[in-house]
């Protein structure tokens, strides 16, 4: 029976950082390469680091998770992955923000419920954490759109497109035109869109 140890980290955008995360993890004397980290939603586990933390899971071993919301925001996929993770592959599991779950103690059938129930009651809150911060946004957009803000990127144009673009425009638009280039390779240049792009052309091709 194996006895390594592992640490499962998430953060949920690539902007945020999960450096305090990983300083607690590290602290705990875990190796680095045992330490898997997602920059994703947790809406789901179809997330590349988990799931390849899963292959490498065996009985026996231990699992660290920060708190039950950096684990997972679906209560019925938290204790699914739980339950797969504790009682199919025979892991122990240790969230460190939350001590009564902790699987390798309260292993009698009472410590056994508690941890059951704190579970669900935790997966639950970190689901409607969830629905509110979506809930949040769509009623922010709705506000803007009443408000007349334009939300995301702005709508290109010959005027809007940076200085840079505009010297590849016009660097490359008679090489276009000549057939040396193709409208792909262009778009590329230009990192345009296909609408974008005839777009810009159309306008450009006005002011020749």
């Amino acid at each position: 029976m194996s006895n390594k140890t592992f640490a499962y980290l998430r953060v949920s955008s690539k902007d945020q950082n999960e450096a305090r995360q990983l300083k607690e993890i590290l602290d705990l004397g875990i190796n680095e390469r045992d330490i898997f980290i997602d920059k994703e939603s947790g809406k789901d586990f179809n997330r590349p680091q988990y799931q390849a933390l899963k292959q490498c899971l065996r009985e026996g071993d231990l699992l660290y998770i920060k708190s039950i919301d950096r684990f997972g925001r679906n209560s019925k996929e938290i204790k699914r992955e739980w339950e797969d993770i504790t009682q199919n592959i025979k892991s122990d599991i240790k969230v460190l923000d939350m001590p009564l779950l902790d699987t390798t103690q309260h292993k009698d059938t009472l410590g056994t419920f508690v941890s059951d129930l704190v579970l669900q009651v935790l997966a639950f809150v970190s689901e409607r954490e969830r629905d509110n911060i979506l809930q949040r946004q769509a009623e922010g957009i709705a506000v803007a759109k009443v408000q007349g803000k334009h939300l995301g990127r702005p709508n290109l144009n010959l005027g809007t497109i940076s200085k840079q673009q505009r010297q590849i425009l016009e660097q490359n638009y008679p090489r276009w035109k000549n057939k040396e280039i193709t409208g792909v390779e262009f778009m590329t240049l230009l990192e345009l869109k296909k609408n974008s792009f005839y777009k810009i052309i159309g306008e450009y091709e006005n002011t020749l």
